[in-house]
């Protein structure tokens, strides 16, 4: 990954953290969103394309930042990390139940990967957005709104990048050989 696209990436979080230290939370949320917004912009502008994933984030974050200034409800933004990452579990490990690497229908497109590497990534990252999502329900319930800024800016975040390292030996030893991602 190189480094412009890495700070790209966590412009969002930055300005979020940044935002809630001078404006606060309401305001940390709709710079976020405009941040997010602009990458997602810059990504369009230089590949022409989206991947559906950060585009669903960022409609789930605008969203829910809206209904908080709508509502003047603060709960509306610090559940948006429960709901997302909850959501995501389900579909991951309700997948898995199915019969289905849903890992396979998000990301085939950028990976090609054995099936059961499919599967185990789907499990693996499954348990770890319905933990994120318990983590989450916690601190906010249980921390101020600066604790809880802290943990999603400098222990959230940082955990989803080392999980994400940490899956990176499956997903290496999980390519397929290039003869067999010919669908030809």
């Amino acid at each position: 990954m190189r480094l412009g696209a890495f700070f790209f990436e966590i412009m969002p979080l930055a300005g979020f953290f940044i935002g809630f230290q001078y404006y606060g939370l309401f305001i940390a949320a709709v710079i976020s969103v405009g941040l997010a917004g602009m990458v997602l912009g810059l990504a369009w502008w230089r590949a022409r394309y989206v991947a559906p994933f950060p585009l669903f984030s960022l409609a789930l974050s605008a969203g829910f930042t809206a209904a908080a200034i709508l509502f003047d409800a603060a709960i509306f933004i610090k559940i948006q990390p429960t709901i997302f990452n909850g959501l995501f579990a389900v579909v991951l490990l309700g997948g898995l139940v199915l019969k289905r690497a849903m890992m396979q229908v998000f990301f085939a497109r950028q990976f090609f990967l054995t099936d059961e590497t499919w599967y185990r990534l789907s499990a693996r990252w499954g348990w770890f957005f319905l933990c994120l999502a318990v983590a989450n329900e916690l601190v906010w319930r249980h921390a101020s709104d600066a604790d809880w800024v802290v943990y999603k800016t400098f222990i959230a975040a940082p955990a989803s990048v080392f999980f994400m390292l940490a899956q990176l030996p499956l997903t290496l030893r999980g390519r397929l050989k290039p003869r067999e991602t010919d669908h030809g």
